[in-house]
């Protein structure tokens, strides 16, 4: 079905990449284009929720209860302070599932269980994955049916990219044949230096089909937006990344 809820997978298994940024301000640049959009927050940092306004301290319930004590996920989700977007919030009660997981029954399906509840009321669901390739991410991947992998412009960007590709492939034969990797967005870009440049080139070498022409700048401003709680868009919607994830997003919607 054309018209049917795109779930992406916002993944790497390396940490510091911008997975979380990127899920957070796509998903407000989305929704300021009128989508209606939820943020799935699966790292038990819960960077996603406090990056959307959310105190995880004082939440009652999280997306740890969906996925281990059968709570239903509308119950969980939160409302934003941005029309049309959406979060189901984590917090760190989620940093016990990866071992709690192990013995639930189709343990790999509980996440596209709950989201499958939820999937005629969004036009896009983002699922910001932790930095690992364990049981939450394989549940991100089984629920999800594209896979937008952020990279850094740095110099092992290209590291790891194979046992991610290897993973993907693995849960689309035995779990989910739908998954595709669909876009690799480069972050953190700073045109100054060769050293960007020359990681924009390996990357696009290697992948000519997925890698996304808007590249999203280093910006003091989006590392400052979360602290307030607020996506870039909100938080100053004329700088340099705002700027960058409302052309992401149209590429991304293209």
């Amino acid at each position: 079905m054309e018209d049917e809820t795109r779930v992406i997978a916002v993944a790497n298994q390396k940490g510091g990449v911008g997975k979380t940024t990127t899920s957070v301000n796509l998903a407000a640049a989305l929704a300021e284009m009128g989508l209606r959009v939820l943020v799935v927050d699966l790292d038990p940092q819960g960077n996603a929720s406090t990056g959307l306004g959310i105190d995880i301290r004082s939440i009652g319930v999280t997306v740890y209860d969906v996925l281990l004590h059968d709570t239903a996920i509308e119950d969980a989700i939160e409302a934003t302070g941005v029309k049309n977007l959406f979060v189901l919030p984590s917090n760190i009660d989620l940093a016990g599932a990866e071992i709690e997981l192990v013995s639930v029954l189709s343990r790999e399906t509980r996440l596209k269980r709950a989201v499958d509840q939820i999937r005629p009321d969004y036009d896009i669901v983002i699922i910001d994955c932790p930095p690992s390739l364990g049981l939450l991410t394989i549940n991100a991947l089984v629920a999800a049916n594209e896979v937008l992998v952020p990279i850094q412009c740095e110099y092992y960007a290209l590291e790891g990219l194979t046992q991610l590709f290897r993973n993907v492939k693995l849960v689309k034969n035995n779990l989910n044949e739908r998954l595709n990797i669909s876009h690799i967005v480069l972050t953190m870009y700073d045109s100054r230096t060769k050293l960007a440049e020359q990681v924009a080139a390996d990357v696009k070498e290697h992948y000519p089909k997925l890698v996304c022409r808007t590249f999203i700048p280093r910006n003091v401003r989006l590392s400052e937006a979360p602290s307030y709680g607020q996506p870039i868009t909100v938080f100053d919607p004329l700088s340099r990344g705002a700027v960058a994830y409302r052309e992401l997003a149209k590429e991304i919607q293209n």
